[in-house]
């Protein structure tokens, strides 16, 4: 097989891999549709906590569980699938809040945090107020 055939065939085998993942839905990020899918979705690993209200981001990519105070349940979408942490302010490296923007650095080697944009103000501070301890919190480095 000569050289040039070789590199079509890869070239032809890549673009079918990403195609089928592309078609069957590989490319499609999980939303929460309400606040009753996120209490569902945190219910399933955490079935003994009892949230009270419910912020989601204003894409629908997360929510935020009050838990009491200083406790925050956390729903989170990774890929088609969501994530689910209770962070407290010991586990935060690096907190600020602008507006409505929320960003969050935590230490947890296998979520690190991010940043979480919500369509009201009032929601960014709430989140802010159960989540801030000045004392506790470290500045990253």
């Amino acid at each position: 097989m000569s050289l040039p055939v070789l590199v079509i065939l890869v070239v032809v085998g890549i673009a079918l891999s990403v195609a089928a993942v592309h078609f069957t839905g590989g490319t499609i990020t999980a939303t929460l549709a309400t606040a009753d899918q996120a209490l569902a979705r945190f219910a399933e690993d955490f079935p003994d906590e009892k949230p009270g209200t419910v912020r989601l981001t204003a894409d629908r990519h997360a929510a935020f569980l009050d838990l009491g105070p200083q406790r925050c349940g956390i729903v989170q979408s990774i890929g088609d699938c969501f994530l689910t942490r209770i962070v407290t302010p010991q586990d935060i490296l690096a907190f600020t809040r602008e507006g409505n923007v929320v960003s969050l650095g935590l230490n947890d080697f296998t979520w690190k945090g991010g940043k979480f944009a919500f369509a009201k103000e009032a929601d960014a501070r709430a989140v802010a107020a159960a989540l801030q301890n000045h004392d506790q919190i470290r500045k990253a480095a």
